[in-house]
């Protein structure tokens, strides 16, 4: 059951997305429900950045759509808490992606740009109601599918087996190697930990001489052996 908003505050809402049909749809589920209002609305991340410095917007949490055109839910949602800070809210709102596919990779690249959550499309009005109110009380927030593979995901990531078959490699390393192992190229990486390829190639370097391996091949293979990704 949803849980009411305290002392009968207000939860603020954005909504971020470059297609009407999704801001209409967003709009008519939380339509009536108790606490919530969308106070703005915005189609690039030009606008976004607009109405979060107005007085009279403040969004409480902001819900992205990541299917926007060449990806810029996960930058919109990296500027929204790198800029917020110098509003007027308090605090920067909490982020909740929406996307119409668990994609292991821009799963792991919109929660590492900062966000509370990420929903799947066709969540029913009740449960996307919900979601808004535990992100705004800080919580995060996931559909069931995606919890699933973020689980395993970070497993395979961040498990001791490879921290104890790999204590050379610093965790950033380790992380990399697990995506090498997974068949990640240079660029998917970079996608996935937010980071520049110039970045992820010296990571690659530094681990390779330090598992003394030449190439991805190799590196994957003792990847693997020591069960990691």
């Amino acid at each position: 059951m949803s849980r009411e908003p305290e002392g009968g505050a207000t939860t603020r809402i954005l909504l971020v997305g470059d297609q009407p049909l999704f801001r209409d749809g967003v709009r008519l589920a939380l339509q009536g429900a108790d606490g919530l209002s969308v106070v703005a609305e915005a189609s690039s991340g030009a606008e976004v950045l607009d109405l979060l410095f107005r007085r009279s917007v403040k969004p409480d949490v902001v819900l992205v759509d990541l299917q926007m055109a060449d990806r810029a839910g996960v930058d919109i949602t990296r500027t929204i808490l790198e800029r917020s800070a110098g509003g007027p809210s308090p605090e920067p709102p909490h982020v909740v992606a929406i996307s119409a596919s668990p994609d292991d990779d821009l799963v792991v690249a919109v929660l590492r740009a900062g966000a509370r959550g990420y929903l799947l499309k066709g969540v029913d009005a009740q449960e996307l109601v919900r979601a808004i109110r535990i992100a705004a009380d800080g919580g995060a927030v996931f559909s069931p599918p995606v919890a699933e593979r973020m689980g395993a995901f970070f497993s395979a990531v961040h498990g001791i087996p490879a921290q104890a078959a790999f204590p050379e490699l610093t965790n950033r390393e380790r992380e990399i190697l697990a995506l090498i192992a997974r068949g990640m190229d240079n660029r998917l990486i970079a996608s996935t930990l937010v980071l520049s390829h110039k970045t992820v190639r010296n990571h690659i370097t530094s681990l390779f001489a330090k598992l003394r391996v030449t190439d991805r091949v190799a590196a994957a293979v003792r990847a693997r052996d020591a069960g990691l990704g």
